[in-house]
């Protein structure tokens, strides 16, 4: 695809994705159930774009689990210690948490923390403000493969959207992609939502998709705002069922998870992940 084929589909993503979402039916067309949990096609979609599991209310014991491996369990804090990293690893195993996403400085010791356990090591490129070059980024993410992480998350080049600057965006993005793809590492693309308007959202959200992300994720939970249920619903609506939808930034009890996975989250990054378990458990 070249410029001008890039920039004719930008401009067509905008207005059809927008009057999609206004236009979008509450009640659920395939069951005439307003609840998505309660919608077997509903939980179907959400399964196949990247859940692991996804359970109703009906047991604890049933919940628990399927809970935990939505979370990305998250520490990312400049502060944040050698102990603490390693009571994040045993957290993390004990929960059965998707993985842990750290520093790039922690990865080498989350990754041997975890050797023996099904818990993968995330860590974030380009972060928190996605200004890096994309040199810059790609030697982030291969020092970080090399030293165990399985999991990317990947600050997107914010000023250069805002900027209409669509194919830098998706070079940066897919410059990424391909350095975790040698590797075997898949790509969650972070927009920082609350510095973007909806256009904005549904752009970055078709570029990432078109530059091989695996997942597009709302925020870095060091901007001015955190994942909201309107912006994880027209994250799925752009990207369809073929990638995961991360919801990260101020998630901090069941209630907050469940909103965001009944908007179509697939994963979940939290700080608070042992709070949210156990309050499930409780």
């Amino acid at each position: 695809m070249d410029t001008a084929e890039l920039q004719q589909l930008v401009a067509e993503i905008g207005d059809q994705i927008l009057s999609r979402l206004r236009t979008r039916e509450i009640v659920c067309s395939c069951c005439a159930q307003s609840s998505k949990e309660s919608c077997a096609q509903k939980t179907g979609a959400i399964i196949a774009a990247g859940a692991e599991r996804v359970s109703s209310c009906t047991g604890v014991a049933g919940l628990q689990p399927s809970i935990a491996r939505l979370i990305d369990h998250t520490l990312l804090k400049p502060e944040a210690t050698r102990e603490d990293i390693r009571r994040l690893c045993r957290e993390a195993r004990q929960y059965g948490f998707a993985s842990v996403c750290v520093n790039p400085c922690w990865v080498a010791l989350a990754a041997s923390e975890l050797a023996a356990s099904s818990v993968k090591v995330c860590t974030v490129v380009g972060f928190p403000l996605g200004a890096n070059t994309t040199e810059t980024k790609v030697a982030e993410t291969e020092g970080a493969v090399r030293a165990g992480a399985r999991e990317i998350d990947m600050v997107i080049n914010i000023g250069a959207l805002r900027s209409g600057e669509h194919e830098a965006v998706k070079a940066d993005i897919q410059a990424v992609v391909e350095a975790s793809h040698r590797a075997g590492a898949l790509v969650k693309t972070i927009l920082e939502t609350a510095l973007l308007d909806d256009n904005q959202k549904a752009i970055a959200c078709a570029l990432a998709k078109l530059a091989g992300a695996h997942f597009v994720k709302t925020s870095t939970g060091f901007g001015p705002g955190g994942a909201t249920v309107h912006d994880v619903e027209l994250m799925r609506l752009v990207v369809g069922r073929e990638m995961g939808v991360k919801a990260a930034g101020g998630i901090r009890s069941f209630e907050d998870l469940e909103k965001m996975v009944q908007a179509g989250a697939t994963r979940i990054g939290a700080s608070a992940s042992v709070k949210i378990v156990e309050a499930v458990r409780g």
